[in-house]
């Protein structure tokens, strides 16, 4: 497979692509599960509520056991007592999901690749973006034409590129290493500075490439 092409915006330049990363194959079930994984992950879960033995008062039995007529009762605190416990109250829970390493890097790509294949991709001069422009950058997006949301993966460095485009309307900016599977998936266009973009390939590869990269670099 010949390896794509993205257009380098505000310029006649294109950048030829990793074939690996943004000409993978794209396997929806893989997809689904890490977005599903990450949504998971953000879900607060933090509701709650008191059984009887959380609510106070109710120690001891609010009468005696026999010859009052009433039926038998031990505390206050009971579910079916006014300002009583719940029966069966929601507790706080973890809603995690294992992925692995493996499915969440090919996801990813897949991810990337379709963004790659429609279109909706191009990259950005980080270089060209010293000075922070909100006017600049909304003109570009305009000119670009292409749908929104945008999430733009710019790196930490290149604050010129990321307070131009963070206060855009329908505009995410997130750094390679943050972004996830459902970023891309919820974008319907896609930018990536010229410096991010070795960093979200070698992130995209498979952890041998990874491996590999980093002992070299070692050496």
């Amino acid at each position: 497979m010949a390896a794509p092409k993205a257009q380098v915006l505000g310029s006649q330049k294109s950048v030829t692509l990793e074939a690996e990363v943004f000409g993978a194959e794209v396997k929806p079930h893989l997809v689904h599960e890490t977005v599903r994984a990450e949504l998971n992950a953000a879900r607060s879960a933090t509701r709650g509520g008191k059984s009887r033995g959380l609510v106070a008062g109710g120690r001891s039995k609010p009468w005696r056991q026999k010859g009052t007529g009433r039926a038998r009762a031990g505390s206050t605190r009971a579910p079916h007592w006014t300002g009583g416990g719940v029966a069966f109250p929601p507790t706080m829970r973890s809603f995690a999901l294992k992925v692995n390493r493996k499915v969440s890097r090919a996801a990813l790509r897949g991810a990337l690749a379709v963004h790659a294949r429609e279109g909706s991709l191009a990259l950005l001069d980080g270089a060209a973006w010293e000075t922070p422009s909100a006017k600049g950058a909304a003109a570009l997006v305009e000119a670009w034409g292409k749908e929104r949301p945008v999430v733009l993966v710019a790196a930490d460095e290149e604050q010129g590129l990321v307070k131009s485009f963070r206060n855009l309307d329908r505009v995410a900016v997130v750094a390679p290493g943050e972004l996830e599977v459902a970023a891309v998936v919820w974008a319907s266009s896609l930018l990536v500075s010229q410096v991010a973009l070795e960093a979200l390939q070698a992130r995209a590869r498979n952890g041998r490439d990874n491996d590999r990269a980093t002992k070299e670099a070692a050496e």
